[in-house]
């Protein structure tokens, strides 16, 4: 039997070289969140006796999704808002101005946040329109 032929070796065997480098389920994914610290929060939280392998993968998946959903309106409210930087009020302009981001954080209080600029119709002033210039005013609104 030559050296070659040996558990060590680079070439040929079953799995793979001990020399190779680790690649994460993140990475295997190709996602940004952290399948692995997921993973371990599922098994730390006993929401079940145990946890597939496919569970931590998804989640984070959704998570980063939401992530990036809520990134973006936010990152537009802000440059709506001729900011480079996007703080807690923008984050609550683009989720209440969202309606599926609304219906999911419906009960959710976003601290700095604000609330929408609002007025009731019945607190608006009425018009007034007695002038020399409504008279052909209602046909043109047609």
């Amino acid at each position: 039997m030559s050296s070659k032929e040996g558990g060590a070796s680079t070439k040929g065997g079953r799995g793979k070289p001990k020399a190779s480098k680790s690649v994460s389920r993140s990475h295997k994914a190709g996602l940004q969140f952290p399948v692995g610290r997921i993973a371990r929060f599922l098994k730390a939280g006993k929401y079940a006796e145990r946890v597939g392998a496919g569970a931590p993968v998804y989640l984070s998946a959704v998570l980063e999704y939401l992530a990036a959903e809520v990134l973006e309106l936010a990152g537009n409210a802000a440059r709506d808002n001729k900011k480079n930087r996007i703080v807690p009020r923008h984050i609550q302009l683009a989720v209440r101005n969202d309606e599926e981001l609304s219906k999911l954080l419906g009960s959710v209080t976003i601290a700095n946040g604000g609330v929408l600029p609002n007025i009731h119709q019945t607190l608006l002033p009425k018009k007034v329109g007695k002038g020399k210039g409504d008279i052909g005013s209602a046909s043109q609104e047609f």
